[in-house]
């Protein structure tokens, strides 16, 4: 799902003409930030781009309803786009997880895209690293399960939105880089120095070995609306090529 992604913010966060994506399912994506880091607009931007592509519905999951859809430019907001977004509520993780179970006996047309809004919400009701393996590979099995539906080699992609905590705490650092096994490729957010009226992002796209490592700098301002620029990227920068020391942040 790094392609999806990686359409969303080349196009500068607005959603495309509607394409037909042909290729193969790509791998699981982790999205992971702070708090107000811009996860939900992010996905939610990822969902608007599957729904323009001709395929099939996008599963949205979040333990509450949105309370404003992020704004942004040109046809993000089509009609016939978000009606084929289905959100879908769980308050729980036993609920989430009997979701997911159910899933295998729905009827209709198969998503194209799976997207799970914070999961961490879902992992403190017992943070075990037991309960978050079995969660993840839940996950994985019911996008699979819809890729099978899907066919012809289109799949089901999934994207997985997590928050961060501060480096320091090392059962979220052991959490972590157990979900990253099971989600080779993840997009990292950080804050940058914000400009006056804006909230501004750096965004780290790690593809998981396929494809080229990419950067952008994801702006909101104060009316929500979310532009997106390439990163001006400068010789000696390593500001996000630290090693794993904090559960493998970028």
């Amino acid at each position: 799902m790094a392609e999806t992604l990686r359409r969303v913010l080349n196009s500068g966060g607005a959603a495309g003409p509607g394409e037909e994506n042909t290729a193969e399912v790509e791998p699981p994506l982790l999205l992971l930030g702070g708090h107000g880091s811009g996860k939900t607009a992010l996905l939610f931007a990822a969902a608007l781009e599957a729904a323009g592509e001709g395929r099939g519905p996008v599963l949205f999951l979040t333990r509450r309803p949105l309370q404003s859809l992020p704004r942004r430019i040109g046809a993000a907001l089509e009609p016939l786009r978000l009606q084929k977004i289905r959100f879908q509520y769980p308050p729980s993780t036993h609920e989430l997880l009997r979701l997911l179970c159910s899933a295998h006996e729905t009827r209709g047309p198969a998503p194209s895209l799976l997207l799970l809004d914070g999961l961490e919400e879902y992992l403190t009701e017992d943070p075990g690293s037991q309960e978050a393996a079995y969660l993840a590979a839940l996950l994985l099995d019911t996008a699979a399960h819809f890729s099978h539906r899907v066919g012809s080699g289109r799949g089901c992609g999934l994207i997985v939105a997590l928050q961060t905590q501060e480096e320091g705490d090392s059962a979220t650092a052991l959490q972590l880089a157990l979900l990253q096994r099971y989600f080779p490729a993840q997009c990292w957010l950080q804050p940058d120095a914000p400009s006056p009226g804006q909230h501004c992002l750096r965004a780290c796209l790690e593809p998981g070995g396929l494809g080229a490592r990419a950067e952008w700098r994801v702006t909101f301002r104060q009316d929500g609306e979310m532009t997106v620029t390439p990163w001006p990227t400068q010789a000696g920068d390593t500001s996000l090529h630290k090693g794993s020391s904090s559960g493998g942040q970028p």
